[in-house]
């Protein structure tokens, strides 16, 4: 690439550039497009793809060499929502009124958008891979009816809906989706079946009609969202309910209440879905063995982790 960099450093340290000055080709055989960062940049690409009228799916995989902030501006039409899952790293969304929307590894985040300005950003020398799925009002309403999810858009110009674990059967979806394993004249197809299947398994939750009950206490959200990150960070070995819920000022009673309500799952539900999640991506992503991507997330025991995957997956480790 000849010339000077389109680009421009901040006295931060972190490359700014505009979304319209990454490099863009179309992808024929896919039918769709391909944008990819300046070389200079480090390695990154997003591949871009329309499924169906009001819904695309974006997959992304940055690994910028320094801090790297990517300028764009959204003015839509119509109303969208925006699904995020975190394969791997983590970035975030700040828009020009100072509005800031993380994303990270093995959590799906669920955002509305009105219209937006602002920038996605980048660590220097971490990897990351996420998966997006935008669609408009309209697209929701006509699979869902409109009562269901209408209620998650309002006049804000970005609303962040939800942010939890990734589903297991999200997780297996998005990687069979990111792959891509079969006949090119059949990727269409197979890309819009695992793209709704995702959708299905991560819109779920906020059917049941859980998030449009009265809005709960700052409090309870705060003790909720810590006790998961807990969980999150202590997986290989986490503190009994007992233990968690005395760290965040709760009993034992109330926090599996707010779990109930905020996750739709237990404690020890949501640590099983932690530790299958991360052993999913280990084995899929490494060379390791069962036994030892056992012991990375807290089974002493393969044959007890063993046992546990093929439950909650419904096939064994060795498979991936």
């Amino acid at each position: 690439m000849g010339g000077e960099m389109p680009t421009r450093q901040t006295m931060a340290g972190m490359w700014r550039i505009n979304n319209d000055e990454l490099l863009s080709q179309s992808l024929p055989e896919d039918g769709g497009l391909h944008h990819r960062l300046p070389e200079k940049l480090g390695l990154g690409h997003s591949n871009i793809f329309r499924l169906e009228d009001d819904l695309s799916y974006i997959e992304t995989q940055y690994s910028p060499c320094q801090d790297l902030a990517i300028l764009s501006r959204m003015d839509y039409q119509e109303p969208r929502m925006v699904v995020t899952l975190g394969l791997q790293g983590s970035s975030r969304f700040t828009t020009h009124r100072g509005d800031d929307v993380a994303f990270r590894e093995g959590y799906t985040s669920i955002t509305t958008f009105n219209s937006s300005q602002g920038a996605r950003q980048y660590l220097g020398n971490k990897a990351v891979t996420q998966l997006r799925f935008s669609m408009t009002r309209s697209w929701l309403d006509r699979y869902f009816g409109e009562p269901k999810l209408g209620g998650f858009f309002d006049n804000a110009a970005i609303r962040v809906v939800s942010h939890q674990p990734i589903s297991p059967h999200g997780l297996v979806a998005a990687h069979a989706l990111l792959n891509c394993r079969v006949a090119e004249k059949v990727r269409p197809l197979f890309r819009q079946g695992q793209a709704m299947a995702i959708l299905a398994s991560e819109l779920s939750h906020l059917l049941v009609g859980r998030l449009e009950s009265a809005k709960p206490k700052p409090r309870d959200t705060a003790i909720a969202h810590q006790a998961r990150d807990i969980l999150y960070a202590e997986f290989k070995n986490p503190p009994s309910v007992e233990e968690l819920a005395k760290r965040v000022g709760t009993n034992q009673f109330k926090l599996k209440q707010l779990f109930h309500h905020f996750f739709d799952n237990t404690p020890y539900g949501l640590l099983l879905e932690i530790r299958m999640n991360k052993a999913y991506q280990l084995l899929k992503s490494t060379n390791c063995s069962v036994g030892s991507a056992a012991e990375t997330v807290g089974y002493n025991h393969a044959s007890n982790f063993s046992t546990a995957f093929v439950k909650y997956f419904g096939f064994p480790p060795k498979q991936i």
